[in-house]
């Protein structure tokens, strides 16, 4: 049987390998989605579909076509590029306007400056070459490069990314600068904001393993919705502890660090990468092997591989028998399983067996490894 090809309802009791297999990935971007849910698929993992925006294309090109003249108005001195993206829609505009020829020789009359890897691969691609751009692709160190030469009367180009760039253009005009912005697109609230909504609540009770981000946006706007189900506190303590943050880049990673919560990137900014670093990086956190004698357990994420052929569980069953596994062989009593599992509120004595049956309906012809000591409690007939 195959992994989990659906966003909602459990997984397969029984289910293909992979290095993922076990977690389940929350993911929030729009853009390529589909691209990244099937990476992540492909290894194993169950995923969360949750755009927390969505980028439209300006309804009305006319403030593009405006600033698009503005820069073949007279020659440009500067041109910054901020996402590939927004460049490439920039120029295939023009070129549909007629205009992508001259846009293009004005640009490459300028020194161009690039934001990272994926806009200089859009300026690369459109047969430019930028002299400039900062390895922490943050817009501030292209701001300190501006600030550091003379730009009184220069002329420079801003290609926006999803919101105007209030702060760096006002800075540019303030040494003597003329700026025209270009707008390309904007960030709008998502299609499904109840999916937002789910995957916060989902992101509180710790049924996600990881979130991935690959736009600072998308991330404000996840944060925004907690706030407003008044769960911003519990969404933070869960990603500082339980839940792994995993974001494309530094930019991308700031606002989570400014809440001092630790984030996971990959090396570089490519959503392959990126599934890499989650594949190498979850089950190192997250996994435990253990021995019947005959048979190797490893418990990873939300599912027990049993010789290789895993066995997805629902989340309780899954803390139940982590809980099970942090002392094998031992004998934890109901009492003790509330508390770890529940953390001693909620529920009763009924809760545990009822989870101890789900968890052994699960595991099926290995509900064995689960013992009934009578008048004690529980125990995992395995050894560490």
């Amino acid at each position: 049987m195959g992994t989990p090809s659906t966003v909602s309802g459990e997984p397969p009791a029984r289910a293909s390998t992979g290095p993922l297999t076990g977690f389940t990935v929350g993911v929030t971007a729009a853009r390529r989605r589909d691209e990244l849910v099937t990476l992540l698929r492909r290894r194993g993992a169950k995923v969360i579909e949750a755009p927390t925006l969505r980028i439209l294309p300006l309804e009305d090109d006319r403030a593009l076509h405006r600033a698009t003249e503005l820069c073949l108005a007279a020659p440009l001195d500067y041109v910054v590029a901020t996402t590939g993206v927004g460049w490439r829609g920039w120029m295939s505009t023009a070129e549909g306007w007629g205009q992508g020829a001259r846009l293009a020789l004005a640009c490459r009359e300028a020194v161009v400056l690039t934001r990272g890897p994926k806009a200089t691969g859009a300026v690369r691609a459109s047969g430019l070459h930028e002299a400039y751009s900062p390895d922490s692709e943050a817009c501030d160190e292209l701001l300190c490069w501006l600030l550091a030469r003379d730009l009184r009367g220069r002329r420079i180009a801003v290609q926006e990314h999803g919101a105007p760039l209030d702060g760096f253009a006002a800075a540019l005009r303030e040494r003597g600068a003329e700026v025209i912005e270009v707008p390309v697109y904007r960030w709008a609230p998502p299609e499904d904001p109840d999916a937002v909504r789910r995957l916060v609540e989902q992101t509180v009770r710790r049924e996600v393993h990881a979130l991935t981000f690959t736009s600072a946006p998308a991330i404000t706007a996840f944060l925004d919705t907690a706030e407003a189900l008044g769960l911003r506190a519990e969404v933070l303590a869960a990603l500082r502890t339980d839940v792994m943050s995993v974001c494309v880049g530094p930019v991308c990673a700031r606002p989570l660090e400014e809440y001092g919560i630790p984030v996971v990137q990959p090396e570089r900014g490519r959503l392959g990468s990126l599934v890499r670093t989650i594949a190498e990086t979850l089950p190192a956190r997250n996994r435990r092997e253990l021995h019947t004698g005959t048979q190797r357990l490893v418990l990873q994420g939300n599912a027990v591989l049993v010789d290789d052929e895993a066995f997805w569980l629902a989340p309780v069953p899954a803390a139940v028998l982590r809980a099970l596994a942090e002392r094998p062989g031992w004998v934890l009593s109901r009492a003790d399983l509330l508390r770890r599992v529940w953390a001693g509120s909620g529920p009763d004595e009924h809760a545990v067996e009822a989870a101890v049956a789900r968890l052994r309906g699960a595991l099926g012809p290995h509900a064995g490894l689960v013992r009934t000591v009578p008048k004690r409690g529980y125990r995992l007939a395995v050894g560490g």
